[in-house]
Parts: structure tokens; sequence; C-alpha cells
């Protein structure tokens, strides 16, 4: 699942997801059971008060992107996300990677290796072992 819109100025999920998708997000992928519509806005109630229909709005939403699952259990619906939080934030980099690759090509590869070598110069290395097992495998 590809995210269609990415913020730059904003940091973590909310790169990806409206303030209140990202606060809906993390209380599903902090729970190991599905959640109903109720269950989600208490939590955020905890916050401020947020109307029930506002929040099954942006779940409904959220479910139209592929991001939740909704199934109907009695008189009301169970929701739960489609991956972890891991597996979105693995699946998003790599999008966002192969887009500035096909996008800027070796300027995006060049910036990605400074990038490595001011923020952790282990990541230089990590990268470069990367790179002699491709080369290895090929």
């Amino acid at each position: 699942m590809k995210m269609q819109n990415f913020k730059y100025e904003g940091t973590g999920l909310n790169r990806f997801f409206g303030p209140l998708e990202a606060k809906i997000m993390e209380i599903l992928w902090g729970t190991s059971a599905e959640l109903t519509i109720k269950d989600v806005q208490i939590k955020l109630d905890q916050d401020k008060a947020i109307n029930f229909n506002t929040v099954m709005t942006v779940m409904n939403r959220l479910v139209d992107k592929g991001i939740l699952q909704k199934k109907s259990v009695t008189r009301s619906f169970m929701y739960r996300p489609v991956v972890t939080r891991e597996q979105f934030m693995e699946t998003q980099s790599k999008e966002l990677t192969f887009d500035l690759i096909e996008e800027f090509g070796s300027l995006a590869v060049t910036h990605m290796v400074d990038a490595l070598d001011k923020v952790d110069p282990d990541l230089l290395d990590k990268l470069e072992q990367q790179i002699k097992e491709l080369k290895k495998d090929r």
C-alpha cells in the first residue's frame, strides 16, 4: 500500500497521515486487539473530546485507503490495522526510496550517502556491506 500524500514538513506518522489519522493508527497499532470506533474514541478522549462521528469518518477513510480492516461483529464493527507499524514504515520508506531514485537517479544516491555519513557513520559501513553482498550474489 503506497501512501499518496507524503508531507516533507511532518515527522513520523504525520508525514503520511493527518493528525487525527496518526493518533488513531497509534492507538490501533498499540494494541493487539481489534477495536470499535467507541473504543478508539474513548482512548482519544483522554486528550480532548472528539466527536464519535468524526472518529467514525476518519476510521472509515482509513479503511478506504487500505490501512485498516473492518469486520462486522453483532451490532458493531471491529477495526484493525492491515499491517504492523513496522511493516507500514518499511513499505513507505522503500516506496519513497524507489521514487527518489527513479526521479533523481544518481543525485538521490549521492545525497543519501552524504546523509548517512552525517547522521550515523556506522550506517555507511552497513551500506558498504550490503553493496558487497549484492555484488557477490550477482
